[in-house]
């Protein structure tokens, strides 16, 4: 199954980036983790609303006509790594890819937010863009781990 970050903001710190790179590198075979960085809205002449809206626009672009898409949201259902295994299961079964949406500095577009099958949320914190893609590669990985029986889960 094809399981891909879409996210607001295309220059994010190397730290990012390298442990993003690191539970990617790690899922292969069954799942698999890639990102796709959208460019953030023009923030000036249109408002902060339009740059949302534009950003909206191209994540659902980057999704696909056929992903379930999750939208990241702080308000949304709490999954703990064994949930998030049984409904990683569960989407695996359905044969769809994964579009795992995060907003950039402004939210999350409400068009993305009406257009997912799950509002997942990370933590009750509002956490910083960069932060919640490593997040989401490490909880994918963790969750996957258990599904597939691998040591690295320790409840």
């Amino acid at each position: 199954m094809l399981m891909r970050v879409i996210a607001a903001g295309t220059r994010m710190p190397a730290w990012v980036d390298a442990g993003f790179a690191d539970y990617a590198s790690r899922l292969r075979g069954d799942y698999r983790l890639e990102i796709v960085e959208v460019p953030l809205g023009q923030r000036g002449r249109g408002g902060v609303g339009k740059a949302v809206e534009t950003e909206g626009s191209r994540m659902l672009a980057a999704t696909g006509e056929r992903a379930q898409i999750v939208a990241l949201q702080v308000g949304g259902r709490p999954l703990d790594t064994v949930g998030l295994a049984r409904w990683l299961e569960g989407q695996a079964r359905d044969g769809r890819p994964l579009a795992f949406c995060i907003g950039g500095p402004d939210g999350l577009s409400p068009a993305v937010d009406s257009k997912a099958g799950l509002r997942w949320s990370l933590s009750a914190l509002t956490l910083p863009h960069g932060l919640a893609r490593v997040v989401v590669a490490e909880a994918l990985y963790r969750a996957v781990s258990v599904i597939k029986g691998l040591p690295y889960h320790r409840a």
